[in-house]
């Protein structure tokens, strides 16, 4: 296992160790033990949540505040999406900046989200299975979501926003200004 930085501080990249033979493949998709030192946190993750969606489903930008953020390691177990994290960090150099990436169940790729950060995808593939682990529980009156589409944002979601399939509570998020927001 691999971690690899990204342009914004915090956010990684996780690139697990693949054994491929004759009959297949086998890797290690997480070990507390290694994941902490790779990640140079004390992260111990209590939740797990798993989501199924069809090609243009958006899902985001979402977050929890203090003191129930959460850090999120994710993955694409079928298909392929554009993962993207914004930091809501005020005190960040890097703050209201976003990152994104496509995870796939071919390149196995983890994305490591720590708390702080506003969190979404959208599928790029006829489906896609999505999971991911949490270190703090959900707590619904924590939770809170800036616009996918705000547009001091500029994320490019790499499908045509007006198809998109988005919940209607992710229809009313507010915009990073408007956020209200405690990290």
């Amino acid at each position: 296992m691999q971690a690899f930085e990204t342009t914004i501080k915090d956010l990684l990249i996780i690139q697990p160790t693949l054994f491929n033979d004759s009959r297949g493949y086998f890797f290690e998709s997480f070990n507390e033990q290694k994941f902490n030192a790779l990640t140079n946190t004390q992260t111990h993750f209590v939740q797990d949540n798993r989501a199924f969606s069809s090609y243009g489903v958006l899902r985001g930008l979402h977050f929890q505040n203090n003191p129930h953020s959460q850090a999120k390691l994710v993955t694409v177990l079928k298909g392929k999406v554009l993962d993207v994290a914004v930091d809501l960090r005020r005190h960040s150099s890097t703050y209201g900046q976003h990152f994104s990436i496509e995870l796939s169940e071919e390149n196995k790729t983890q994305f490591f989200v720590p708390r702080g950060f506003a969190h979404g995808y959208v599928v790029l593939s006829e489906n896609a299975e999505f999971f991911y682990k949490c270190d703090n529980f959900y707590n619904k009156a924590s939770e809170g979501g800036i616009a996918f589409d705000d547009a001091d944002l500029k994320i490019d979601w790499q499908i045509d926003l007006s198809k998109a399939i988005v919940s209607e509570k992710d229809l009313h998020n507010s915009t990073l200004k408007e956020s209200q927001h405690n990290f």
